[in-house]
Order: structure tokens, then C-alpha cells, then sequence
């Protein structure tokens, strides 16, 4: 009975030995994971901190702003008109009609010198164009009006009559031109030369 009671007794301050061992390791086991996850909270957080620290950059480039709504310079271009060609009021002249030039006259001489010419413009010349002394001795000679249109391209002859100056000898010359009825001049200008009196033509003399 007494080994009985022994080995009891034994048993059980075995077992409340190992189980006193078992509480110890496990405190210490539950001591240690306590303190590694402080550590590691701590190291994760010191991390995020570099981590933001790295991310935002200590110089910042100033962003450069561009002006999308900025309208361009416009070039302007001047060009130059090209010469007329063919205006719009044109005459050219033809031909003599009558009294070519160098034509012996008489002083006083009454006489109708007559022009052919051509409408070479893009414009008709309506009736009231005039056609009038321009330079030159008048001869006595009036300012002819047109009775009527003449059209562009149309060929016709104008005609005016003139006296011979008196007291005047040798080349005299008359010129005209048509003009339209504000009085502007175009086209070629049309003349008439004649000769009065005797002129004399000097004679060659040969020296030996």
C-alpha cells in the first residue's frame, strides 16, 4: 500500500513539473512572437516612410505652360497688278487716208485730213467721245464728236478739216487725239505735216 501511495505521489509531481515546463516555454514562445511583430510592424513603417520620402522629389521642374489657343501670325502677301494689256479705251493708228505727210500746201489752203484707226480696246467708244487738238498748229481746225458707238475691233476713219497758216513757211505740223467725254486722252496721237512755201535744199559742194 505504501509503494502505491508512492508512485502516486511521484507520478503526480512528475506531471506537475511537466506541466509547469510546458506553461514556462509556452509564456516564452508567445513572449518572443510578440516581440517580432512589434519589430516588423516597426520596420514596415519606417519603410513606408522612406518609401514616401523617395517618391517626392526635393526639386520639381516647373512644367513649362503652353498656349494652345495662340493664333498664329498671318502673312500678307502683297502682289503686284499686272500691266494692262488692253485697257479699256484703245486706239491705234492704221494709216494715212489722205495728205500724207510732207504734203506741198499753199498758205490759206483749206484741206480735210482724214485717219484711219481701230479700236483695239475692250470697251467701246460711245457717242460724245470727242477727238481734239493735242500739240502742234491747230490750223484753225474744230474738236470732232462721235455721233455714234464705235465698237471694239471696229476700223473707221476720223476726219477733220484745217487751213493752211499764212505767213508761215516750211514743215508745219498738227497733232490729235481722241478723248473720252471726261476729257481723258488715249489711244495713239494722229498728226498731220505739211510743207508751205519754197524750201530750199542747200547744194553739196565738193572741195577739190
Amino acid at each position: 500500500m505504501k509503494n502505491k501511495i508512492l508512485i502516486v505521489s511521484i507520478l503526480l509531481a512528475l506531471g506537475v513539473f511537466l506541466f509547469s515546463c510546458s506553461t514556462n516555454q509556452g509564456e516564452q514562445t508567445e513572449a518572443v512572437d510578440t516581440d517580432a511583430i512589434r519589430t516588423q510592424s516597426v520596420a514596415t513603417f519606417a519603410s513606408s516612410l522612406t518609401e514616401t520620402l523617395v517618391a517626392v522629389p526635393t526639386n520639381s521642374p516647373t512644367p513649362r505652360v503652353v498656349d494652345v489657343t495662340e493664333t498664329p501670325p498671318i502673312v500678307t502677301v502683297t502682289l503686284e497688278a499686272s500691266p494692262t494689256t488692253n485697257p479699256c479705251y484703245n486706239l491705234i493708228y492704221l494709216e494715212d487716208v489722205t495728205i500724207p505727210d510732207g504734203t506741198q500746201m499753199k498758205a490759206g489752203e483749206t484741206f480735210t485730213k482724214t485717219w484711219l484707226v481701230q479700236n483695239v480696246g475692250g470697251c467701246a467708244w460711245r457717242a460724245g467721245f470727242t477727238f481734239q487738238h493735242f500739240g502742234g498748229d491747230s490750223m484753225r481746225g474744230s474738236t470732232v464728236t462721235l455721233t455714234e458707238a464705235i465698237p471694239t475691233g471696229a476700223k473707221r476713219e476720223i476726219s477733220v478739216q484745217l487751213v493752211v497758216p499764212s505767213g508761215i513757211n516750211g514743215v508745219i505740223e498738227s497733232a490729235w487725239r481722241m478723248a473720252d467725254e471726261n476729257g481723258s486722252f488715249f489711244g495713239d496721237t494722229l498728226t498731220v505735216q505739211i510743207i508751205v512755201g519754197d524750201i530750199t535744199t542747200p547744194a553739196v559742194t565738193n572741195t577739190p
